[in-house]
């Protein structure tokens, strides 16, 4: 291994990285002897920055992916496209079984794969970065799952903009982050709706201990409950949610602490920017940071709805509706309801077949203290239409998370 030539035009080379309580920069990292076009598999944030590093100083075509998501079956994909597979300690190679010439520049993103297997999306480290000329020096907490959308913003940003520390967070420190934060110094966090839950209710003491400039959201629907909990435990920070995905880029950035974006954003033409518009409830985004081969006017799949003025985006269009005796229940709408009751941390919401309506509404709660049935049940008949009130509840004693940071069930 040699290390990166200098020179390189990475502003942010010389940006602090933590990786496993261990700081370096990414000016000092390891490059990887790696093949033209490889999928990098790799097992831990080291790994995943020395190939982003790679990338960034050398003309090569990667992606980078967590070892756990790449199945048999995916991984010959990758190869019959013209991929070397990269594993292990990042010296095992699988060739690929498409000889084809390298795209330099070329980064490979896999999607969230919730619709069936994750397909491939393509960008450069230029369509990757959406934040450029100067910042406030921060240092940033990135808990994402190697290789995600979001945890490349948050690596371009530390890459591309000088002053951006990154604080890296395995799937395995998920538990213990808020302390870890607190003693890498982090003034800036990012995760999921699910990701802030959870941690508010493992140690709500040691999240409001950290000392942050930046409170980022994105990756699940936002509702008003997380962002007001936010504000009111950082009052000095901006709190912010963030719409984006592999295939449409980062498109929507809100930051007056509201759920939802004002209703005058919509149909919009403003250079640089996506235009955001609503076809028969459903987002679609053409943004100009869209991956490439993505339709201009890509339909989302994401349901939307404006409420007072505002454009909620509330969840998928081919989840959401639960039909309950011919009336259509919003999963979405009634886990918000729930959400909003000041003893339920989280909720997640399904339909149920049964007989006579076909559907009846059933959730599953996470509270932080004890809560019946009949309070839960009167909180939402107040705010609810009887039929989409829930008729079983089923209280967890932990909130389920993937590696994505998003809910599992």
């Amino acid at each position: 291994m040699s290390q990166a030539p200098a020179g390189e035009p990475t502003r942010g080379a010389g940006n602090r990285i933590v990786l496993r309580g261990v700081a370096t920069t990414w000016g000092e990292l390891d490059t990887l002897d790696l093949p033209p076009a490889a999928a990098v598999l790799v097992e831990d944030n080291l790994q995943a920055a020395r190939a982003v590093w790679t990338h960034a100083t050398s003309d090569r075509e990667t992606l980078v992916t967590s070892r756990t998501r790449v199945t048999p079956d995916l991984g010959a994909d990758l190869r019959a496209e013209g991929l070397a597979l990269v594993s292990g300690d990042l010296s095992q190679v699988e060739p690929a079984t498409l000889e084809r010439d390298a795209q330099p520049g070329r980064i490979w993103l896999l999607t969230s794969g919730s619709t069936g297997r994750p397909k491939r999306v393509a960008h450069t480290l230029d369509s990757l970065t959406t934040v450029g000329g100067d910042q406030p020096a921060r240092t940033w907490l990135c808990p994402y799952a190697h290789g995600a959308y979001a945890w490349w913003q948050v690596v371009t940003l530390g890459l591309t903009v000088p002053g951006q520390d990154v604080v890296f967070i395995e799937p395995d420190e998920l538990d213990t982050w808020p302390r870890m934060a607190l003693d890498a110094g982090v003034t800036a966090a990012s995760g999921t709706p699910t990701f802030w839950r959870q941690a508010l209710y493992r140690d709500p003491e040691a999240v409001a201990a950290l000392p942050l400039e930046q409170v980022t959201l994105g990756g699940e629907p936002v509702d008003q409950a997380i962002l007001d909990r936010l504000i009111e435990l950082f009052p000095k920070a901006r709190v912010s949610w963030i719409y984006a995905s592999s295939e449409a880029g980062a498109s929507i950035a809100v930051h007056d602490g509201k759920a939802g974006f004002p209703e005058a954003w919509l149909d919009r033409d403003t250079p640089g920017r996506p235009r955001l518009s609503i076809v028969d409830g459903e987002l679609v985004i053409a943004s100009p940071k869209r991956g490439e081969g993505i339709d201009e006017h890509l339909r989302t799949g994401d349901r939307v709805e404006v409420v007072d003025g505002r454009v909620l985006i509330t969840g998928r269009l081919a989840s959401d509706e639960i039909n309950v005796g011919g009336s259509k229940a919003s999963a979405s709408q009634v886990r918000d309801v729930l959400q909003s009751h000041p003893a339920v941390a989280w909720a997640s919401v399904k339909g149920r077949k049964a007989p006579i309506v076909g559907n009846i509404v059933t959730a599953e709660i996470v509270t932080t203290e004890p809560v019946s049935d009949d309070e839960l049940s009167a909180w939402a008949r107040e705010r609810l239409p009887e039929y989409a009130v829930p008729r079983r509840l089923r209280f967890l004693d932990a909130i389920p998370i993937k590696e994505t940071l998003k809910s599992d069930v």
